[in-house]
This record gives C-alpha cells, structure tokens and sequence, in this order.
C-alpha cells in the first residue's frame, strides 16, 4: 500500500520549531499522536485514507523526528500541554485525538485536561494501563546503561522494528533507512530517553502515572475505539482489556498476527474500522 504523503509544514509552538503533515479539507478535525521514538512517518499508511473525510494532522511531538529536540521533556505532561498548543496554533477548536503507544497515553491525558478539545479517541496499543512493558524500554531506563545501550544504527533500528511489528516482511530496507536517518539527528537520543525516563523506570510503567490515569479513566466520556494487537511485545494485549473495562463510552479490536502498531501493520482494516467510528 502507498500513498502521496503531505509534504512537510513547519509552525512555532512557543519557540519550538515543530514539523507537521495536514490532509483533508471537509469534515471534522483528527489529530495523529505518535508514539515513543515516532514521528509522522508512522501514519503514512492512514493519513491520506483518513483525510477523504476529515481535516487530518499529524505532528512530531517535541524531542521527536524533524521537530526541534530542546527543551528536553522532563515530565510527561509537558506533551501533554504541547497537543493542546499544536491544537491552539493550528486553531482546532475541537477534534477527534488518535494516538498510538506513548501517543495513546498522552491522548487520555488531554481528555482529562481539556476535555472541551476532544469529540472522539482513538487508541492504539496505549500506554498507560499498567507497568507492564517490554524489558529493553527499562534497562534503557537506568542512567548511563541507557547512553550505552541507544546508539543509533541501521542494525539496531532493524532489530526495534522486529520486535514492534509481528510480520517480519513488513520491515524493509526502506522503512529501516528513513528511520535510522529521523532517529540519529542530532539530539534525538537524548531527547529519547530523557522522555523515555519521564514515564518508564526500571519497574516497567511509572505508577505515579499509570495509577493516577487508571483511577481517572471513568472521567472520559468521549466515545473511545481501542486497537490492539494479540502479539503486541511492547505492551501486552491484556491492557487492552483494561481499558475497555475501564472507559465508560468504549469499544475494543484486536487485530491477530498483529504487533504494537496496528495502523501500520494492518492499515486498510484500521482506516475502515476508524472511519466508520467517526462517522457515527
């Protein structure tokens, strides 16, 4: 599957130089939240299926492919605060927040924090449902294993995509490339782990977060669609079932033979499950 991706904007979110993809120009908002380590290139598979029938964005987070790399992220609702700026800038008053791993985690809390900015969420193999999560994540945790252990290299960003997605084809030596070059740009390692730190320790899943946000989980009343995948390695599929319990206005897909990312490993039922969500 390919599509013509969005060509790169750039806007200021305070002094923070932020890269972002727009496509679409009828229907509602959708905001793309990517995940740690990610970037836009991540909703390359969606973002043009998506826009037949809504204004859709996709951003680098702050620390995060072609976005500026500093302040460095101390605490988790620091990009909390910065989806609601990219909103604020953009003027997105209000609109449907997707978002994949850390993104997914980060898409809750603006629900909580500025519930008046969000329709619809959609979550994708979230974080934030537990202290569960893959054990490379903690080790690189721990302060100076995590410097030796990150260094970037076509081998070692070869090695992370076999271990996100299930299907092994699905990691060419293209995908490996465009990776490798957004994930060794000056800065990004640091700014990886220091985000990486901010919400995983070597425990798994900081509980100053994942318990505060299990607690606040009934507090969302935005209707919610959960993806995930049964052979996720990163954050196992049994937190799906946790958010489903808990959100109030929820409903659960799991993909099968399916990794971490859902949207990209199975982008055409994704797109049509999605769309179909926000058309209701």
């Amino acid at each position: 599957m390919s599509f013509n991706l969005p060509k790169d904007k750039y806007i200021k979110i305070g002094n923070i130089n932020t890269r972002y993809w727009e496509a679409g120009n009828r229907g509602s908002s959708v905001v793309l939240v990517h995940g740690l380590g990610g970037f836009c290139e991540n909703w390359m598979h969606n973002i043009e299926p998506l826009a037949k029938e809504h204004r859709v964005y996709a951003f680098d987070l702050v620390g995060f492919g072609r976005t500026d790399k500093t302040p460095l992220v101390k605490d988790i609702y620091q990009l909390v605060q910065f989806i609601s700026d990219f909103m604020d800038v953009k003027k997105i008053a209000k609109a449907s927040l997707i978002g994949n791993s850390l993104g997914g985690g980060l898409v809750l809390l603006v629900a909580l924090q500025f519930p008046q900015k969000v329709e619809k969420l959609v979550l994708v193999d979230n974080a934030g449902m537990g202290r569960d999560v893959i054990a490379d994540f903690k080790i690189c945790s721990v302060p100076f294993l995590g410097e030796m252990l990150i260094k970037p290299s076509l081998q070692g960003t070869e090695n992370l995509w076999h271990k996100i997605v299930y299907d092994p084809a699905l990691v060419t030596p293209e995908l490996v490339k465009m990776c490798y070059g957004l994930g060794s740009l000056p800065g990004a390692m640091e700014s990886l782990l220091s985000v990486l730190r901010s919400g995983i320790n070597f425990f798994g899943q900081r509980t100053r977060l994942t318990k505060q946000l299990l607690k606040d989980l009934s507090k969302i009343t935005a209707p919610t669609l959960i993806f995930w995948g049964r052979q996720d390695r990163i954050i196992p599929v049994k937190h799906a079932t946790v958010a489903a319990a808990k959100l109030p206005n929820a409903k659960l897909i799991v993909f099968d033979q399916c990794g971490h990312m859902p949207m990209f490993e199975y982008p055409e039922g994704f797109n049509k499950d999605t769309l179909e969500f926000l058309a209701k």
